[in-house]
């Protein structure tokens, strides 16, 4: 069992730097942002989104990864879990794409973040939050039925710890929002 926590640490550790330069990369769009005036800034913000998919496609693949690894599904098991997995990661992955746009947008806001603006980012955030919520109830049903609760449950303690990895790294990276009174 030692020798499993050890792959998954090293997996986790490269999660982790993986979520790192997608949140310092959606962080940079903040400086991008003004320079899209010029022509050179459009194609610089092709290039980060680009990076940025590039980033989080990787982010999936590590999560898989750790996820089968923790999970030590034989044959008969793997058949029912990894079909029900896909579909809540390609269901997470559009929500995601929600969280980046949400970042990008407080990125491009932050120097002159409005109380408007500041109410839609954080309700963005906290809606987020719940339909990923929603999303792990919903498979972790899938895959108690599949499987059996012992199954489900770890696969949601092993999805949870990923995502709060994730959450922590992209949010202790994210400069804390300033108001009238800089």
């Amino acid at each position: 069992m030692k020798r499993l926590f050890t792959g998954v640490g090293f997996a986790a550790a490269l999660l982790i730097c993986s979520a790192a330069a997608l949140a310092q990369s959606t962080q940079g769009s903040a400086a991008a942002a003004p320079a899209a005036k010029s022509g050179s800034a459009s194609g610089s913000n092709q290039n980060l989104a680009q990076e940025i998919k590039m980033l989080r496609r990787d982010v999936r693949r590590e999560k898989q990864k750790i996820m089968g690894a923790a999970l030590g599904l034989d044959d008969a098991q793997s058949k029912k879990f990894w079909p029900i997995y896909k579909d809540y990661d390609r269901e997470l992955e559009k929500l995601n794409d929600v969280r980046v746009g949400n970042i990008t947008a407080y990125a491009q806001n932050y120097d002159n973040m409005t109380d408007n603006k500041a109410d839609e980012l954080v309700n963005g955030a906290i809606a987020y939050h719940r339909k990923r919520l929603d999303l792990l109830a919903g498979t972790y049903d899938k895959v108690r039925a599949a499987l059996g609760a012992p199954l489900a449950a770890r696969f949601v303690q092993v999805e949870s710890q990923l995502n709060n990895l994730i959450d922590l790294q992209i949010a202790s990276n994210l400069p804390l929002i300033w108001g009238p009174e800089k």
